[in-house]
C-alpha cells in the first residue's frame, strides 16, 4: 500500500451530514469541555468493558508535547493529501514549532471491533463504524451508560482543529487480535473547485488506506509502522482497548499542569462510584492523569472530603439504612436512596466543585443511574449552619433505566422531567418530590426544637449571640473566678475555670439548630488568663490555660472533630480534663445532663506536639512550651461548649 492520506467526503447525491450539525448534537451545555471530555469518555469505555473479567476497566489522560524524534514524522504522515489551510486548520496547527496532544486510553475493553465499512455491519460487532463512521447509533449494551453516542463529539470539539487519531486494538472473529489506526476531522462543509466544476464537501475527513473505494484504517504491522513512528504507545500482545489521540486540545485557558490537576478533579467528581471496592471487590475502574510523564495523582473519594461523605451515603443507600422511593400514581418503584448527615467544615471549593455549583455546603444528591455513572449532583436545602452538611446518592431502579436515559439531555448531566410523556414524565418529577420528602426529614425542617435545656441570663445574651468556641482557665486552690455571663456549673474549689469572652460568631440561628458550634474563643494568641493566688502556697505559680489561636474544625478519618490548641505556660506536672456541655439554639441554655436518648459532646483525646493521642480524662501533662489539642467529638444540631480545666499536681 501508499503512505496513509487524507479523505475528504463529498456530499453523495442522497444527502449526508454536515459536519457543523454534527458538531452542535451536544448542543449548549453548561459544563466546560474537559469535564464532559472525562464523562463522555469515560462512560464510552465502562460501555465497551470486557464481559466477566475480573480486572477493573484501566482509563487514563496523558497530555504531552510531542518530542522533536517524532515531530517530523507528525507533519509528514498528516499532512499527506490534506486539504486547503482554510477548510482544514489542522495545516495549520501541524507547522507550528510544537505540537500538543492529550490522549485518553481504555484496556480491559473490547476496542473498536466489527467491521470498517458501514454498509457491512449489520450484526452486533460494530464498534468501529459506530465511533468512526456514523452518527446517532443507539446504545446496544443493556444498562449501559451511553445512548445514542454523541458523546464521541466531545473528542473533535475539544480539538482546536477539529482532529483526532483513535487507534485501537481489537479481537476479530477469527480470534486473532487485529490493531487499527485511522485519523478522523470534523470541521466544516466547504464549497471546492475542481476541474469538473464545483463541488460541495461535507467536512467530515478521513486519515488511513486510501487505496481502495473507501477510506480504511491501517491494520496490523502497517498500523504498529505507523504508530511507532508517531511516538504513540503500542498495545500489549493479547491487549484490546482504545487510545483517541486529540490533538492541540483546547485546556481552557490553563497551563498543562494545572488543566492535569482539574482532570483528575473532575474525574473523583463525576466517577468516584467506579473507584470503590466493595466487599473485598476490585474497584470498577481504575483512573490516572499524566502531564509531560509526570503523574497527576486522581484523588480518594474515601480520603478526600466532600467526597468522602457521598462515599458514605452510598454505602448507607446499598444498606438497611437505604429506603426504596416510589411513584404513588400510577404505581412504580424509583429506586433506592440513601442519606448522610454530618458536622463538617465549610468547604474549600475547586474549579471542579464549581462546575457542579458546589460551593462551601453540601446540601446535594447524586444522581445515577443503574450504571453507577454520576448524572448531577441535585442540591436540597441547605442546612442552616456552614458547619453542617449532608449527602444523598440516589440510584434508579434497573426496570426504570430506559426512562431515565430518555430524561437525559446528549451530555447525560441532568433530567428533564418536561422531555418526557406521561406516564414516564410523572417518574421522573415523583422521583424529585420523594427526594424532597426524605431530604426534610433528614433536616426536621418541619419539626421543632428539642426541649430541656435550662433558659440563660440576659446578661449572656450577647455571649450566646456571640459565642462559637470556649475554653476555661482554672487555677489551683484560688476561688471562684469567672467572667459576667458565664453560665457553666461551678467548679470544685481546686478546679476554677472561667468562659472566655470576645468569641466568634454563631453560625445557627434561634429558629433551627446548628450543625455544630462551640462557645467561646477570643483571647489573642499567646494571652493567658491572670494567675491567682491560692492553696499552692505565696508566690507559688499558678496553672493556667493558654489558649493558641481560634479552635476549628478538622476532618479525622470519617468524622469532623473540633480542635482547641492551649498551652500550659507553667512547668511541671499539672491535671488537665474536659468540661463539655451544649447549648440548643432556640433556648439559650446549657446543658450537661441530656435527655434520653440525646448526644452530648464526646472528647477523643488530648493531642500532644507530636500527634500523639492520649485518650484518659483527666490527663496528666507536663507544662510549658508544648502546644496540646483538646480533640472533640461534637453533638449534632447543637451548639458544644468546651471548657479545659487543670489543677496542680501534688507531691
Amino acid at each position: 500500500m501508499t503512505g496513509p492520506r487524507w479523505f475528504s467526503q463529498p456530499y453523495p447525491p442522497e444527502g449526508a451530514s454536515a459536519a457543523e450539525g454534527i458538531r452542535k448534537q451536544l448542543g449548549r451545555p453548561e459544563l466546560d469541555l474537559l469535564t464532559i471530555l472525562v464523562r463522555e469518555s469515560a462512560q464510552n469505555s465502562w460501555d465497551a468493558r470486557l464481559p466477566q473479567s475480573p480486572a477493573p476497566v484501566d482509563y487514563r489522560i496523558d497530555m504531552w508535547t510531542v518530542g522533536p524524534a517524532h515531530a517530523s514524522s507528525w507533519r509528514e504522515l498528516l499532512l499527506a493529501g490534506a486539504p486547503g489551510a482554510g477548510v482544514f486548520p489542522l495545516r495549520e496547527t501541524l507547522k507550528r514549532p510544537s505540537i500538543r496532544v492529550l490522549a485518553v486510553s481504555d484496556r480491559g475493553t473490547r476496542g473498536l471491533g466489527g467491521p470498517t465499512r458501514a454498509d457491512d455491519a449489520v450484526g452486533t460487532d460494530r464498534d468501529f463504524v459506530s465511533f468512526i463512521r456514523n452518527i446517532g447509533e443507539p446504545r446496544d449494551r443493556v444498562l449501559g451508560g451511553g445512548t445514542y453516542g454523541f458523546g464521541k463529539g466531545i473528542f473533535y470539539l475539544l480539538s482546536r482543529p477539529g482532529a483526532v487519531l483513535v487507534h485501537s486494538r481489537c479481537r476479530t472473529t477469527g480470534g486473532t487480535y487485529e490493531t487499527r489506526l485511522i485519523g478522523c476531522t470534523l470541521w466544516k462543509s466547504y464549497v471546492a473547485t475542481e476541474s469538473q466544476g464545483q463541488r460541495r464537501y461535507t467536512g467530515r475527513h478521513w486519515w488511513g488506506d486510501t487505496t481502495g473505494e473507501v477510506v480504511e484504517p491501517l491494520v496490523g504491522r502497517e498500523a504498529d509502522a505507523v504508530v511507532q513512528r508517531l511516538g504513540l504507545k503500542p498495545f500489549g500482545p493479547q491487549e484490546t482497548g482504545t487510545t483517541v489521540v486529540v490533538i492541540d486540545p483546547n485546556l481552557d485557558d490553563l497551563e498543562p499542569p494545572d488543566a492535569a490537576d482539574y482532570l483528575s478533579d473532575t474525574i473523583a467528581w463525576h466517577l468516584w462510584p467506579k473507584m470503590l471496592s466493595n466487599n473485598g471487590n476490585r474497584p470498577a475502574m481504575q483512573f490516572s492523569v499524566t502531564c509531560d510523564g509526570i503523574e497527576h495523582s486522581v484523588p480518594d473519594p474515601r480520603r478526600t472530603r466532600p467526597l468522602n461523605l457521598f462515599v458514605a451515603a452510598y454505602e448507607a443507600m446499598q444498606g438497611p439504612n437505604g429506603s426504596h422511593l416510589e411513584c404513588l400514581r400510577p404505581k412504580r418503584r424509583l429506586g433506592r436512596l440513601g442519606l448522610v448527615k454530618r458536622i463538617m467544615p465549610p468547604l474549600q471549593a475547586t474549579r471542579a466543585s464549581r462546575m457542579l455549583d458546589i460551593e462551601e455546603m453540601i446540601h446535594h444528591v447524586c444522581l445515577m443511574r443503574p450504571a453507577e455513572l454520576v448524572v448531577t449532583y441535585h442540591p436540597g436545602p441547605k442546612p442552616a449552619s456552614t458547619n453542617q452538611g449532608y449527602a444523598g446518592v440516589f440510584r434508579a431502579d434497573e426496570d426504570m433505566d430506559e426512562i431515565y436515559a430518555k430524561a437525559e439531555p446528549p451530555t447525560h448531566d441532568a433530567w428533564n422531567p418536561h422531555s418526557l410523556e406521561k406516564p414516564e414524565s410523572t417518574y421522573v418529577s415523583s422521583t424529585f418530590r420523594r427526594i424532597s420528602e426524605s431530604l426534610d426529614q433528614l433536616l426536621s425542617l418541619n419539626g421543632t426544637v428539642r426541649a430541656g435545656a435550662s433558659n440563660v441570663a440576659l446578661g449572656a445574651a450577647s455571649s450566646f449571640f456571640s459565642g462559637l468556641v470556649g475554653g476555661a482557665w482554672g487555677i489551683g486552690g484560688a476561688t471562684a473566678y469567672s467572667k459576667p455571663g458565664n453560665t457553666s456549673t461551678p467548679a470544685p474549689d481546686n478546679e476554677k475555670s472561667a468562659v472566655r469572652p470576645n468569641a466568634g460568631r454563631q453560625t445557627g440561628t434561634p429558629q433551627i439548630p446548628s450543625a455544630a458550634s462551640v462557645t467561646g474563643a477570643g483571647y489573642p494568641e499567646g494571652q493567658s488568663y491572670p494567675e491567682r493566688s491560692g492553696a499552692a502556697g505565696p508566690g507559688t505559680p499558678r496553672p493556667r490555660v493558654q489558649y493558641v489561636g481560634d479552635p476549628y474544625f478538622e476532618d479525622r478519618d470519617d468524622t469532623s472533630v473540633l480542635v482547641q490548641e492551649f498551652r500550659l505556660p507553667v512547668p511541671g506536672p499539672q491535671q488537665v480534663r474536659i468540661d463539655l456541655a451544649v447549648t440548643l439554639p432556640g433556648t439559650g441554655g446549657r446543658e450537661t445532663d441530656p435527655p434520653i436518648g440525646a448526644s452530648m459532646p464526646v472528647l477523643i483525646g488530648w493531642e500532644d506536639g507530636a500527634g500523639r493521642l492520649h485518650t484518659s480524662d483527666p490527663q496528666v501533662v507536663e507544662g510549658g512550651e508544648s502546644v496540646w489539642r483538646a480533640v472533640v467529638r461534637p453533638a449534632p444540631d447543637t451548639m458544644t461548649e468546651i471548657a479545659v480545666k487543670v489543677q496542680a499536681v501534688r507531691p
